[in-house]
């Protein structure tokens, strides 16, 4: 009954689990509990489940702290005594059933240095889902966070070295409230251009940084997403894989604008990076445009959409040499033992038989190389 005078910290009587130990004054509420308790698989810590879900609560407290600025007093006495109120309730809870466990760090006392530790993580990593996920996909005007994200770092990827570099000069230009442009990162399929930008967002999650993932059927929604990010004391990614329009869509109008070319402008803490496999992102359609009575005006209204991106990188197809230097940096990283020259003649051979090289192709021969050097196998391309 304890929990029922939260303030600040009240956002975690939604949890289905912490509603019912809350409740559980009688047999039957208490079996309703333990069976929740059961179902998360907390039985032998509830203590930290408690920790994790006030850790994680979006609130008063943890939204200021994130933005880098202090709570007023009043919020700082709130949440001192909600922390209070949270392990009295834990410390006179029954055992019968199931074991509390201990609170983790920072939440062994409730003084003002457990505030001040709490403070600096949220200044420092955000605050609610954003410290608990790093990327989030924006369905039906809600934020689902990504459960396994990609976990590319930049040194899994292998060449392309300068467009890495240019890519990564605006991210950091990005975090660090340095002017910085949207993007549009074209070229081949296989080429590393998703895997880029994933690779930056995990180099910059330390500052704040977050991915928001938009199918390009949805582009419609951009402008509500971005007001909706605007209001958050975090950066974010606001990424469209795989992109393209038709001339006559009417998200082309929608995705100009956010780029700005409405009176929002700039949101200051939002970058939009597209990938593509062209340059000019929206399909043209030469009888239309035959037929349009002012053909150029009609050419440069869909060339603009892709001016718009401030930064355009072209990841271009590999040749031969680039290919299977690709192919001896990842076999290197992951320690095949063929030698150099067999390993170099199947892999231009897979790629051969595959369509094309391209970076993606060279991880795919190695990781198959791998896997049939693991079992005692020949490499069969």
């Amino acid at each position: 009954m304890k929990l029922s005078g939260l303030t600040v910290l009240s956002g975690i009587l939604n949890d289905p689990l912490i509603a019912a130990f809350a409740a559980a004054d009688g047999k039957k509420s208490k079996a309703q509990f333990l069976r929740r308790l059961y179902e998360r698989g907390a039985e032998t810590s509830f203590a930290a489940y408690v920790a994790n879900a006030v850790l994680a609560d979006e609130n008063a407290f943890s939204r200021v702290c994130a933005a880098g600025k202090r709570p007023s007093s009043y919020v700082r006495g709130a949440y001192l005594n909600d922390l209070a109120l949270i392990r009295e309730a834990l410390d006179e809870a029954e055992e019968e059933g199931f074991c509390k466990g201990k609170l983790p760090a920072p939440f062994g006392s409730t003084d003002e240095a457990t505030v001040r530790r709490l403070s600096a993580l949220y200044r420092k990593e955000g605050y609610g889902r954003y410290l608990l996920h790093d990327a989030f996909r924006f369905c039906e005007g809600e934020l689902v966070p990504v459960l396994s994200p990609s976990e590319t770092t930049l040194s899994d990827l292998k060449g392309y070295e300068r467009e890495k570099a240019e890519v990564r000069d605006n991210f950091e230009n990005f975090v660090r409230g340095l002017p910085y442009a949207d993007m549009l990162l074209y070229g081949d399929r296989g080429t590393g251009k998703s895997s880029t930008v994933h690779a930056m967002v995990n180099l910059f999650r330390g500052q704040k940084l977050r991915l928001v993932e938009i199918a390009k059927e949805n582009v419609l929604a951009l402008p509500e997403l971005k007001t909706r990010l605007a209001a958050e004391p975090m950066k974010f990614v606001v990424f469209i894989d795989d992109f393209s329009l038709q001339e006559s869509d009417d998200r082309v109008s929608t995705l100009k604008a956010a780029l700005q070319g409405s009176m929002e402008g700039h949101v200051g803490n939002v970058m939009i990076v597209a990938t593509s496999n062209r340059r000019h992102i929206v399909e043209e359609n030469f009888s239309s445009r035959m037929n349009s009575v002012h053909m150029g005006d009609s050419e440069e209204e869909l060339l603009s959409l892709s001016d718009r991106f401030g930064i355009t990188v072209l990841f271009a197809a590999t040749n031969k040499q680039e290919y299977l230097a690709i192919v001896r940096a990842v076999a290197a990283d992951m320690g095949l033992k063929t030698p150099a020259e067999i390993l170099e003649s199947l892999a231009e051979r897979w790629a051969l038989v595959r369509g094309g090289r391209s970076p993606r192709r060279a991880r795919q021969f190695v990781d198959y190389a791998y896997a049939c050097e693991q079992k005692g196998r020949e490499i069969d391309v």
